[in-house]
């Protein structure tokens, strides 16, 4: 895992263009996350750490390693520490639902990072619209495949599934199928293959799959962290191919990493769906430091990031509104 440096991220929060409106006093922030398992969260935290030291506000930071127990004790000590805000990136929507409910019966206000909670009637909320975001990359991937297909050609396609206890996975289903299905005359069936959000579930669930099924015309991807993945599976089979080239797999994913930019420009993958990860931090820290200038213990606002496709036919127009290939311009991959 490559690990972002608080400078590498702070000028691209500035490019970006993130401005935080602070309160009136400095804060002391607890800010509890569920790991740093991929450049997306490595990224919103370091955004997040620093623009909040950036405006003189303490942060208290907590890292569950994907343990819910864990992640309520760490929040509830933060509570008895007497802290004046909570920002969560819970490890599922279930247990996102118990921590939102325990800081504002203990009147802490509480912004939830991107993994929403199952129930959306408490806290702040700032979410990326998983749905239309996926829908959006895979109606390019599908548009691609079929203009390659023979004429009444049926394509195989092929979706990496994330872990259904998160809902952001569900909503990267729900997207995936909804731009597959407005071809179903076109596509069959697609096959599934479950990862758990898991790098080695995935590879072996993905060799099984393409073993079965070697005739593959479209994969998407629910997370980009799995593009490494799906090239250890395909590369030896010959079918990791550039746009173009004989035997090119259709290819795409959802988060907007670096490794996803590179690979686009590099011709390997031809779109991903981009949560914008800046203004989602921004977002998040106006609406916390909000909350605790007004003395709002339990705010509930939810806020989507629409998000949207960077293709392999818009990159020269939007490349740098990817948080991903804003890191690739800093060297993040040469680190």
């Amino acid at each position: 895992m490559k690990r972002l440096t608080t400078f590498g991220v702070g000028a691209a929060l500035a490019t970006m263009g993130a401005a935080i409106a602070a309160p009136a006093s400095a804060a002391t922030i607890c800010f509890a996350f569920q790991d740093l398992e991929t450049e997306f969260w490595v990224a919103g935290h370091a955004a997040i750490i620093k623009t909040l030291e950036d405006e003189g506000h303490q942060v208290i930071e907590r890292n569950a390693n994907e343990d819910a127990n864990r992640q309520l004790e760490q929040v509830r000590d933060c509570i008895a520490q007497g802290v004046d805000g909570i920002i969560i990136i819970p490890q599922d929507g279930e247990s996102a639902v118990t921590i939102v409910k325990e800081a504002q019966e203990n009147d802490v206000p509480i912004a939830v990072f991107n993994r929403p909670p199952s129930d959306l009637s408490r806290g702040i909320v700032v979410v990326a619209d998983n749905a239309s975001i996926a829908g959006q990359a895979v109606d390019f991937l599908a548009e691609q495949a079929l203009a390659a297909a023979g004429e009444g050609e049926k394509l195989q396609p092929l979706i990496l599934v994330g872990d259904l206890g998160d809902p952001n996975a569900v909503g990267r289903k729900e997207g995936f199928y909804n731009a597959i299905n407005a071809h179903k005359d076109r596509f069959e069936t697609p096959i599934e293959v479950a990862t758990e959000w898991d790098a080695a579930t995935a590879l072996a669930n993905l060799e099984a799959a393409v073993t079965a099924n070697p005739e593959i015309d479209l994969i998407f991807t629910s997370s980009d962290f799995l593009f490494p993945t799906i090239r250890s599976v395909l590369e030896p089979r010959g079918m990791w191919k550039k746009r173009g080239e004989e035997g090119h797999v259709i290819l795409g994913g959802l988060d907007g990493d670096a490794t996803a930019c590179k690979l686009i420009k590099d011709g390997f993958v031809d779109a991903t769906g981009v949560q914008d990860l800046y203004f989602e931090a921004d977002e998040a820290l106006k609406a916390i430091l909000t909350a605790i200038d007004a003395g709002e213990y339990a705010p509930n606002e939810v806020i989507e990031d629409p998000g949207f496709a960077l293709t392999s036919a818009n990159i020269g127009e939007r490349e740098m509104d990817m948080w991903g290939c804003v890191l690739l311009s800093e060297g993040f991959l040469d680190k």
